[in-house]
């Protein structure tokens, strides 16, 4: 009786441990669904929010871009951006940049600008976004820069796969 007792005592924590494990196991590979590949060609974008501070950029934001993802982390965009009321100099303002797609369909991209107009110029942007398991919709938010004193913003984008 004492060595049922005994096994019981052992024997129900290492099975709890190891269907912990195996729920672990198949929650990471439950979610890894994308890659970089996930994004691949043209998407559309919306662009609309605001630079919340500091005072001297703040204003509202409103745009349009066309990001070409290559599907092995490198990107190139157009951008036609109004901010606070000011068209740009340049019709449409190119970028490069760099993205990484994680398994679970989160991921971040960081892109650039390369105006030909320095009047265009304007700060790298840091961005975060959630893409749909077939890369067809893609939903960014800008989280900052990464070389440039920081902003507040609250600027969001909704991306389509084009082709």
């Amino acid at each position: 009786m004492k060595a049922i007792a005994l096994i019981a005592r052992f024997a129900v924590p290492a099975l709890a441990f190891a269907g912990l494990a195996l729920a672990q196991q198949s929650a990471a590979t439950e979610y890894n669904y994308c890659s970089n590949a996930t994004l691949t060609g043209s998407y559309a974008f919306q662009i609309l929010g605001q630079i919340l501070a500091p005072a001297p950029v703040a204003g509202p934001v409103s745009g349009v871009a066309l990001t070409v993802f290559d599907g092995n982390g490198n990107l190139t965009q157009v951008d036609n951006v109004v901010h606070n009321g000011a068209v740009p100099v340049e019709d449409w303002r190119p970028a490069v940049g760099t993205y990484t797609v994680n398994g679970n369909c989160t991921g971040t991209f960081t892109f650039t600008p390369q105006p030909t107009n320095p009047q265009d110029a304007g700060p790298a942007l840091a961005l975060h976004f959630v893409v749909s398991r077939d890369g067809s919709k893609i939903y960014t938010t800008v989280t900052g820069s990464p070389n440039t004193p920081p902003f507040v913003a609250a600027i969001t984008s909704v991306g389509f796969r084009l082709y």
